[in-house]
């Protein structure tokens, strides 16, 4: 080689160094604690009265927590004992707090604040800080957690219970202390103790251990801590499949939607390459938590029908990790960052009417505040109350004063007595009794609600088809209230109707049907539609059929 054809060394062109797209620092560990907390706490207060209503699950809790803790006890061995470790819990917050609609919510709030800040940690140990931060902030304003977050039910405290017992779970894989096993199975416990079906996450929790093929002691500490769960429950489960009439009510198309859309998007969540750090993957985590308990209720539900969505409110713990970490790694790439924050806004924009929406009375399956109001203006003092059915006593349980100057015709034991939800009724024969005793009397009954095959429910409604006749109906949301008088024509004496077009047509004759539109009742300012029937009436007389009663005003034939 010539050494003209040498090139010094010194004069060989170098490409500069490609510069290295850094990650940001991510956000300190008590910004991925607080932040969630804090966005929890301001949507849970915000709309938390939620118009000053109570709907009827509600309005269970607020009449049994305020009853004493024996008498809880003895209702229990009758009736919702699932929940009977949620009213003693609240019988202990109404002791501090009193009995008012912020007692009843306000531990919800705290409970969902404390599970954002647990699925925070979660994605912070599996994925990184920012991970945990995006996963607590998607959590909090989810609809189901925005919604279970201003109930006064159990929902929010298991789902705080099962967030902090998969951190445990997490935790516990790689130290395999005896002491963090027992903490994941006393946190696991107590949140079956408050509802059966948590049981489910701990299912899911053995596939994902099984998924990430820890090591055989991992295993056996977990099916020691499983073990021990299964034992607590054990009595809980048998003695209250005694009472499974009491999820009677679940029938009916299955609901799917919410549940289908957030599995599918978890799943495609889960395909994009997350990251992570130690034994347990989050997607591994994630997954089985978001679709197990639903599949698994569903799969029951082929047998007798379960499946409620607010049951496994806590697999939205899997839906908000695998969304966060997704966020997460489009904001680390190189051309999606401002995408992502485009598409966050796009979506919290998206959530606003839905948002608005649950802090509304009509978010609920019924209004009973609105339905007690409805009984109290529509009836007169001395008037006759039934329920049909009896079942549907504690629709108007949210105040008592708003029955308090009626009769109830079919009660023979109040509730608190007879240690029942809606108390003891009398045999058939003197419900029709004392039905015949009253001039007027005020009916309620749930909307879209069969009376069940009952000798009391026949007698009730067989008396009313054969000696009253609807005077009007005011339909609130969730339920009819409709005043039935006294029909002192020949045509009570003649026996049962036969219910046949006919016969109906000619008890229509001469009777004018006139329709109000929803206006609000004057207590609760609910929306109300009452529709009246005045006899021969024409103008002036149906008008005043469809004004509400005077509160002043007697039964003509009121006792």
């Amino acid at each position: 080689m010539s050494l003209d054809e040498r090139a010094p060394a010194s004069s060989r062109t170098v490409s500069p160094p490609v510069p290295v797209r850094r990650s940001s620092p991510g956000p300190p560990k008590a910004v991925v604690v607080v932040a969630p907390l804090l966005l929890t706490i301001a949507l849970g207060l915000w709309g938390i009265r939620r118009g000053n209503t109570l709907w009827g699950d509600e309005a269970v809790t607020h009449q049994l927590a305020r009853r004493d803790l024996s008498r809880i006890w003895h209702t229990a061995q009758h009736v919702d004992l699932v929940h009977a470790l949620y009213y003693a819990v609240m019988h202990e917050v109404f002791g501090l707090f009193g009995a008012g609609l912020l007692s009843l919510r306000l531990p919800s709030v705290l409970a969902m604040s404390v599970a954002a800040s647990g699925v925070g940690l979660l994605a912070l140990r599996l994925v990184g800080p920012r991970a945990g931060l995006l996963a607590g902030l998607v959590f909090a304003v989810l609809p189901q957690v925005q919604k279970y977050a201003q109930e006064g039910r159990s929902y929010a405290m298991v789902c705080a219970l099962v967030a902090w017992a998969s951190y445990a779970l997490v935790a516990g894989v790689p130290h395999r202390a005896r002491w963090r096993w027992a903490v994941y199975g006393a946190t696991m416990l107590l949140a079956c103790l408050l509802h059966e079906f948590a049981v489910l996450a701990l299912v899911a929790h053995g596939v994902t251990l099984v998924a990430s093929r820890v090591p055989r002691p991992v295993l056996r500490a977990w099916g020691v801590a499983a073990a021990g769960v299964v034992a607590g429950l054990m009595p809980l489960a048998i003695r209250s499949a005694g009472q499974a009439e009491q999820v009677s009510w679940i029938g009916g198309p299955v609901r799917l939607g919410h549940f289908l859309v957030v599995a599918v998007v978890g799943v495609v969540c889960a395909r994009a390459p997350l990251g992570g750090r130690g034994p347990v993957r989050l997607s591994v985590l994630a997954v089985p938590i978001l679709v197990l308990p639903g599949l698994l209720l569903l799969a029951a539900s082929l047998v007798k029908p379960l499946f409620v969505d607010r049951y496994v409110v806590f697999s939205n713990i899997g839906f908000a990790l695998l969304l966060g970490a997704l966020m997460d790694r489009l904001h680390r790439s190189r051309w999606s960052s401002r995408f992502v924050w485009i598409a966050a806004v796009a979506v919290l924009a998206a959530l606003v009417p839905s948002s608005l929406s649950l802090r509304t009375p009509q978010s609920r399956s019924d209004d009973a505040t609105a339905i007690g109001a409805a009984v109290r203006e529509e009836g007169r003092p001395g008037d006759g109350l039934l329920y049909l059915s009896g079942r549907h006593r504690i629709l108007t349980a949210a105040d008592p004063e708003d029955t308090r100057l009626l009769t109830d015709l079919a009660l023979a034991r109040d509730p608190v007595s007879s240690n029942t939800l809606a108390g003891v009724e009398l045999p058939a024969r003197e419900i029709a009794a004392r039905m015949l005793e009253f001039d007027r009397i005020v009916a309620v009954r749930a909307a879209g609600a069969h009376s069940p095959a009952d000798p009391r429910e026949a007698a009730k409604t067989s008396t009313l088809r054969r000696h009253f006749r609807e005077h009007a109906t005011t339909r609130v949301h969730g339920a009819r209230v409709t005043v039935y008088v006294r029909d002192h024509g020949p045509s009570a004496q003649d026996g049962p109707r036969s219910g046949g077009p006919k016969r109906r047509a000619a008890g229509e004759a001469g009777f004018t049907r006139c329709s109000r539109p929803a206006v609000p009742l004057r207590r609760t300012g609910a929306r109300a539609t009452r529709t009246c029937r005045w006899p021969g009436g024409r103008g002036r007389q149906a008008a005043r059929c469809c004004s509400p009663p005077a509160s002043g005003s007697r039964s003509p034939g009121a006792r």
